[in-house]
């Protein structure tokens, strides 16, 4: 699908923010969030069914990716979980929005975790690929079953200084070779590829991923300035508003059944789905099979009271979730 955002840029205290904005100006805004190693490209082929039903999408490009940047040479290029959420309220606080729907995926699902547990009053509703996203990185240091390990075989790599150069070098090659991993049944081509991984020549994407993976298992220091934010995040807080949690069934980095014991983080309306043959590019993947399989996702990014729609119910069903809050 061609992609017909309008990108904008906007500044926050430390980033100049890239970011891909459709439909109506004062329709309810829905921020679309992706994670590692994608980018705004995985919501293509949502973006129209929320459009259609008269919201209004933010599709930031992350630190590190396409054309976001830093304002300062001076500020760390931190890429751990603090500065991921933060980023997103600062980004929703240089556009005045009171609030938003939050969906997101990977590194994008964790800022909406953060958001939606710190800043509740932000998050008209929140939907989250693989169940609650904050890290517990008090406890990074036990292993886990071996079957795990081997999935974060590339985060390990990334602690190494191979690894690094790793990436330096081949960040094209292993950012494919991820997503074969993580995402079995999706035969994406070249092109989809290379759309994509455009994003990846910023010229932070290699600091950022390696401290960000480094920082989650205590290897590298975090951002002094986001200290305050990591220490509340270490109380792993409950998330109290109304949420869907979406699991690929072929999820080969973390499988569904890590989120089946999550709703225990959730206190407010709480929903999980299982979406078969899906991987983890869970909005980017849906639609490559059919329209049917895509309306689960769509109907959870804008509807966190339901996980049903028909086609003909599409936009009265997604009007309900903005409506919530």
């Amino acid at each position: 699908m061609t992609n017909s955002a309008n990108l904008r840029r906007l500044r926050t205290p430390t980033l100049e923010i890239a970011y891909e904005e459709s439909g109506h100006a004062d329709g309810v805004p829905v921020v679309l969030l992706h994670g590692f190693p994608y980018d705004p490209r995985s919501y293509d082929d949502v973006v129209p069914l929320i459009v259609a039903a008269g919201c209004r999408t933010l599709v930031p490009y992350l630190r590190g990716y396409g054309p976001t940047k830093f304002l300062s040479a001076e500020t760390p290029r931190s890429g751990q979980q603090a500065a991921l959420g933060n980023d997103l309220k600062e980004f929703m606080d240089a556009l005045g929005l009171e609030n938003a729907a939050l969906a997101g995926y990977d590194w994008g699902g964790r800022a909406a975790c953060i958001v939606a547990a710190l800043w509740p009053e932000r998050a008209r509703c929140l939907v989250s690929e693989s169940g609650y996203n904050i890290q517990d990185i008090a406890a990074s240091i036990a292993p886990l079953p071996p079957e795990q390990e081997h999935r974060y075989w590339y985060q390990y790599y990334f602690c190494t200084e191979r690894g690094r150069a790793g990436l330096e070098k081949n960040r094209r090659a292993l950012a494919r070779l991820l997503w074969r991993l993580w995402s079995p049944n999706w035969r994406f081509d070249e092109a989809t590829f290379e759309r994509t991984a455009q994003s990846f020549d910023n010229p932070d994407f290699v600091d950022v991923a390696i401290q960000s993976y480094r920082h989650r298992y205590r290897y590298a220091a975090g951002d002094p300035a986001l200290e305050p934010i990591e220490q509340r995040l270490a109380h792993k807080p409950a998330i109290v508003v109304p949420t869907i949690v979406l699991h690929g069934e072929a999820d080969g980095v973390t499988p569904p059944g890590q989120s089946a014991a999550h709703a225990k983080f959730f206190t407010g309306s709480y929903q999980r789905r299982l979406i078969p043959r899906a991987g983890h590019n869970l909005p980017q993947e849906a639609k490559r099979r059919n329209a049917s399989e895509a309306l689960p996702f769509v109907d959870a990014n804008n509807n966190c009271l339901r996980l049903t729609v028909s086609r003909n119910d599409r936009r009265s069903s997604v009007r309900r979730l903005v409506d919530h809050g």
